[in-house]
């Protein structure tokens, strides 16, 4: 047992191989996790500023919204079998391309990523329960928030921020740490839930003027003139915006296509992404269009059309209309940042250190980091063009995406030996070169040179929407040719 576990180091229970039993998601649940992945602020201010930016029929919009989905599907599915077929995540899965080690440090710029999201996120999602903490205590007394404690600041945070901010964190900490049926749970109730608001607040709108709506509507989705050649390049704009959009999750799609019955159900569960796009698209852009004009008729003052939630909520004075939004926008973003953030960084976290981390420990060091992020984001992160930065590290997962498809279906034949995987030894087939594959390596190097010139070259910044499919493609193309010979 003593050598056994000499042999074995890299094993740890939230990471190893899901129990056949265990493997019980069907396409209904990745459709609810797609619906998460839709259903944020940003993708619902997304999709309505796509359709602002170049005065576009809705039917342009909606097309390369599918298009770039269509292209994620067939990329999900790709990434998706091997951890589906071999019960593991993706930090693990890449340790076949990356070597046992390589995999450790690579896997950890992903984690390290969601951390810095997961910071900023739980900042913006602190704000909303700070509106309802604002709202709760002038209901009580109208004259509270005008006390000298809630007015003073420290890192551009006051008291109620605070507390909401900390709050935040210690409420995800607790409903995150519950493990993976709970997390499955949360995320269908989380996907209905926001449908389920959205379809509700578009039927208030449109009982304030059916008439009004229904016309403007009928401009908005005519089909005419939506294949003039003029619309081609914002097609394309439109294809690669979205695509982006959704790439933060493909590469670590493995984290829960590892859950997933067999691989039919991945398949159909992939395929539902397109059909939470048409119906979330189709309810953002409804409501836009039905607030602005319940708007204009009120004579509220707009500038243009709110592409964003809270904005539309900011302008209808409706103490009661605004409670209940928040709290499915709290709920949008909470799913959000567990999907694309906590899970992926726990996951990358259990892989660095397999013997010395659990779910609790490796969710307190995502709390503890996202405390950092997220207290000096208004204040100092913000300020510093970081996300410039972040974006050149997510620079990263398209070739890694690529390494892995090429290593998977074309080096290994879909074969992966589970044994070996957990291994350090230096006979075992994973171990390379003390740990690192070389040849992975370079590919990860130069894949990641073609992805980030988009980002940082002002010349070729027309194709940073591509940039991950472009790395994806170089390094995919550089690890056949090294690894194969």
């Amino acid at each position: 047992m003593i050598q056994e576990k000499e042999n074995f180091p890299l094993t740890n229970w939230e990471i190893v191989s899901v129990n056949p039993s265990d493997k019980n998601w069907t396409w209904q649940d990745l459709f609810y996790l797609w619906g998460n992945s839709v259903q944020s602020i940003i993708g619902f201010s997304l999709v309505a500023s796509l359709y602002l930016m170049y005065n576009l029929n809705f039917m342009v919009v909606l097309s390369g919204c599918l298009i770039a989905s269509f292209l994620v599907y067939i990329l999900s599915n790709l990434i998706g079998l091997p951890s589906q077929k071999h019960g593991l995540p993706f930090p693990v899965i890449l340790r076949t391309s990356m070597g046992v080690n390589g995999a450790r440090y690579i896997a950890l710029l992903r984690g390290l990523v969601g951390i810095f999201m997961f910071g900023v996120q739980t900042y913006f999602i602190s704000k909303s329960i700070g509106y309802l903490i604002r709202i709760t205590l002038f209901s009580i007394d109208n004259t509270l928030l005008n006390h000298e404690i809630f007015l003073s600041f420290i890192i551009g945070l006051n008291l109620i921020d605070w507390i909401a901010f900390i709050f935040t964190l210690l409420f995800q900490y607790i409903l995150f740490s519950n493990g993976q049926s709970f997390n499955r749970s949360f995320i269908k109730f989380s996907a209905l839930f926001v449908y389920f608001g959205l379809i509700l607040f578009l039927i208030i709108i449109i009982s304030e003027n059916f008439k009004e709506v229904s016309n403007s509507v009928k401009l908005t989705f005519s089909i005419d003139n939506a294949l003039a050649k003029k619309n081609i390049i914002p097609l394309l704009t439109v294809i690669g915006t979205m695509f982006t959009y959704f790439s933060i999750i493909i590469v670590n799609f493995g984290d829960f296509s590892r859950y997933v019955k067999n691989n039919k159900e991945l398949n159909k569960g992939n395929l539902s992404l397109l059909l939470n796009l048409i119906l979330f698209s189709s309810l953002a852009i409804l409501i836009v269009l039905g607030t602005d004009i319940i708007l204009v008729k009120n004579m509220i003052q707009v500038d243009q059309l709110l592409t964003s939630p809270t904005d539309i909520i900011g302008k209808f004075d409706n103490t009661y209309l605004t409670i209940v939004a928040l709290i499915f926008i709290l709920f949008s973003s909470l799913s959000t940042n567990l999907i694309a953030n906590y899970i992926p960084s726990q996951n990358s976290l259990l892989n660095f250190l397999p013997k010395n981390l659990s779910l609790k420990s490796s969710g307190f060091i995502i709390i503890l980091l996202g405390f950092i992020v997220g207290s000096f984001w208004l204040t100092v992160l913000s300020q510093i063009g970081i996300l410039s930065f972040v974006d050149t590290i997510g620079a990263f997962f398209g070739p890694i995406f690529g390494i892995m498809i090429a290593d998977y279906y074309l080096i290994r034949g879909k074969n992966i030996l589970n044994k070996d995987i957990f291994s350090s030894e230096s006979s075992s087939s994973y171990y390379y070169s003390n740990g690192w594959q070389i040849k992975g390596l370079y590919s990860l190097i130069i894949g990641f040179i073609f992805a980030a010139v988009t980002i940082w070259n002002v010349d070729l910044r027309f194709l940073q929407s591509y940039s991950w499919l472009i790395g994806a493609f170089v390094s995919y193309l550089t690890y056949y040719l090294l690894a194969s010979d």
